[in-house]
C-alpha cells in the first residue's frame, strides 16, 4: 500500500473522489473525457545486424547495443470511445506539452465544446505552460476549452492513461528502437491498430467503493 504523507489525506481523498466522479459521467461526444500521461523510451541501436527467425531457429541479436538518447511519449486516451493519440517528442518540456495540448484541442477535438482532461499534477501539466509557449489570446483560447481534473499525489493509478501506457509498453516499446523516426512509425502503427478495434477501458472503481476499500485513507473526524 502506498503511503500518504501526514496532513495530506484530505487532499488525496478530495482529488481521488473528484476523478472517480468524472469517470461516472455518461459518454458525451461534445465533452469527451480524455486521460493524459507520458513516458520515456530509451533509444538503443544495434551493434550487429540481428538475424531473423527461421524454421527451427529463433531470432538472434547481439547482447551489446549503442545508446542513442531518450525520447518522450505523450499519450492521450479517450477510454469511453476507444480512441487514443500518441505523440513522440525529443524532450518533455512545458513547450512540448503545450504544443501537444494545442494539437489535441484545435485538431483532434476541434468540434468538441469542451474537453474533460484527467492527468497527474506534474509541474508542466498546467495552463501556465500554455501561456509560456503561446501568445495570451491563443493560450486563453486553449485553456477555455479544457476542464482539468488532477489525480492526487501518490495516486497516479487513478489515471486511465496509465493502463494504455502499460499496453503500449508491452505491445510496442518492449524492444530495441534505434531513433525517433522509427519510434514514431511504431507507435503510430500501434495507435491505428488499437483505434480500429476501438479498444475501450471499462473502469469499475467508484467513490462508493473507495469509501469502503480505502477507508483507512480517509481523515479521522
Amino acid at each position: 500500500m502506498w503511503v500518504i504523507p501526514p496532513g495530506q489525506s484530505a487532499e488525496f481523498v478530495y482529488r481521488m473522489e473528484d476523478v472517480l466522479d468524472v469517470y461516472q459521467r455518461p459518454y458525451d461526444p461534445s465533452c469527451p473525457l480524455v486521460c493524459m500521461d507520458e513516458t520515456s523510451k530509451q533509444l538503443l541501436g544495434e551493434v550487429r545486424t540481428p538475424r531473423a527467425a527461421a524454421p527451427g531457429k529463433p531470432a538472434r541479436y547481439d547482447a551489446e547495443y549503442v545508446r542513442r538518447g531518450v525520447a518522450n511519449v505523450f499519450l492521450f486516451s479517450e477510454p469511453l470511445s476507444g480512441k487514443r493519440q500518441v505523440r513522440v517528442t525529443e524532450r518533455r518540456t512545458k513547450q512540448d506539452w503545450a504544443h501537444a495540448m494545442r494539437e489535441l484541442v484545435e485538431e483532434t477535438y476541434a468540434d468538441a465544446k469542451r474537453i474533460v482532461l484527467v492527468l497527474d499534477n506534474l509541474n508542466i501539466h498546467s495552463p501556465a505552460s500554455l501561456y509560456a509557449t503561446f501568445p495570451p489570446d491563443v493560450a486563453k483560447r486553449i485553456t477555455e476549452r479544457l476542464e482539468i481534473h488532477y489525480t492526487p499525489k501518490h495516486g497516479s493509478w487513478l489515471n486511465m492513461a496509465e493502463i494504455e501506457l502499460g499496453i503500449l509498453a508491452r505491445q510496442c516499446l518492449d524492444r530495441r528502437i534505434a531513433d525517433d523516426d522509427h519510434l514514431r512509425r511504431e507507435v503510430a502503427a500501434w495507435q491505428d491498430r488499437r483505434n480500429r478495434h476501438q479498444a475501450k477501458i471499462h473502469w469499475q472503481f467508484t467513490s462508493k467503493d473507495a469509501r469502503i476499500k480505502l477507508h483507512k485513507l480517509y481523515p479521522s473526524l
